[in-house]
């Protein structure tokens, strides 16, 4: 398919991207600002459980985010996009309303956890796949208009918690934001259109041609092992605040301060990846990504705290933008809703397990300064096989890609 027969702009491609935006402000945004449940659910509701019991929700939030986009890969390749966007956004609210009613760690973990992340998961992967039938030139820019939906949902959730959980409690916080959920999918099942037919390419659910892939499997590598480390801080720099002295009051703005800052970050390297190529720019601001997880933890107040907040939004929001766009150079457009989902599949296990490694190291050595080099080491060998994917794709060290 030839550039030519692209939109790459117009009414239709731009609410499109708009109708995405809306999709990562209530999946990677709700998904996102776990942080802040994190933080109180251990100080009130689950004080009984460990950090890393009440970790494995959010994980598994992180997970289903992705895994499932194996299969709804497949089914939006299919030609069933409207099929799974409705289902899964009432899921979605379903879920939020039913998580205002839990009491108990079994229940948290099975409504704000696997229900939530199931539904994220079934919006997320096709909400992302539709972006190739409508852009190619300017796919960085549309994936990062896309990606600011989730730092807008990151930054407005948990201020929103902070300020309203004080004032009408847990319960009616929840249902607020579901209500809020509603109105934003409602936008976005109204704004997203698939552009190319159904193709039912050969092959099931897996892409074996893919796989065999040296390229293909490298940069899944690569996300496996950044995603092992970079929802880390995220989670944990509410409660890292707290065991520093800072006020309740402060760390609940931290994981608003990284979202807000991610979407900077997102915004910015859509633009760039067009003109130099999405892994020239995803090297070097993932490698930054692990520079400041390492230096997370020896921040001593709070003005450092805030600074590393904001350098670490803007440089893992980069990559989170950019992570499909090369995926979608990796074969035909259409078969990338199964690509996208086999490599959404394998990075899921790391979203699943990183958190909850990190909070049996902190558990363990009674601090954050392991987890942070635990971290930062696993995101920075995926810096090192994103280079091997650039090598493997170009046959030479430098190069647009």
């Amino acid at each position: 398919m030839v550039d030519s027969d692209f939109p790459d702009g117009g009414l239709k491609a731009w609410l499109v991207a708009f109708g995405g935006m809306c999709c990562t402000f209530t999946t990677f945004g709700y998904v996102n600002a776990w942080g802040v449940f994190q933080a109180y659910y251990q100080e009130t509701i689950l004080r009984d459980s460990s950090p890393s019991s009440i970790a494995w929700i959010g994980s598994v939030q992180y997970c289903l985010v992705f895994l499932p986009g194996i299969l709804v890969g497949r089914l939006f390749d299919l030609g069933y996009f409207h099929t799974i966007l409705l289902s899964c956004s009432a899921l979605l609210v379903l879920a939020t309303f039913l998580t205002a009613e839990c009491t108990a760690y079994w229940q948290f973990l099975l409504c704000q956890g696997f229900v939530v992340g199931l539904a994220c998961g079934g919006i997320f992967g096709p909400a992302m796949a539709v972006i190739a039938h409508w852009f190619k030139k300017k796919r960085g820019m549309a994936l990062g208009l896309v990606a600011i939906g989730s730092s807008i949902g990151g930054t407005v959730i948990p201020i929103m918690a902070r300020n309203l959980i004080p004032r009408i409690g847990f319960s009616w916080t929840m249902r607020v934001n579901g209500f809020v959920l509603l109105a934003t999918l409602c936008l976005a099942n109204a704004t997203l259109k698939r552009r190319l037919p159904p193709t039912n390419v050969i092959g099931g659910l897996f892409n074996l041609h893919s796989l065999r892939s040296a390229t293909f499997s490298c940069y899944c590598a690569s996300a496996f092992f950044v995603f092992l480390g970079i929802y880390t801080m995220l989670t944990y720099i509410d409660v890292s605040a707290v065991s520093l002295g800072i006020s309740a009051g402060l760390s609940f703005y931290l994981v608003a301060i990284v979202n807000c800052s991610s979407g900077v970050g997102r915004y910015i390297a859509g633009g760039l990846s067009d003109r130099y190529g999405p892994l020239n720019i995803m090297i070097p601001l993932t490698s930054f990504a692990a520079i400041f997880t390492y230096a997370w933890p020896f921040a001593p107040n709070e003005a450092s705290l805030i600074c590393v907040a904001v350098l670490y939004g803007f440089s893992s929001g980069a990559y989170m933008s950019l992570l499909p766009s090369p995926l979608m150079a990796m074969g035909e457009p259409s078969d990338v809703g199964r690509r996208f989902g086999m490599c959404m599949s394998i990075l899921s296990i790391g979203a699943l397990i990183g958190p909850p490694i990190s909070g049996d190291i902190n558990s363990a050595t009674k601090g954050f300064q392991a987890v942070g080099f635990f971290a930062g080491a696993t995101i920075l060998l995926g810096v090192v096989l994103m280079i091997i994917t650039r090598y493997l794709l170009l046959g030479r060290s430098l190069g647009r890609i």
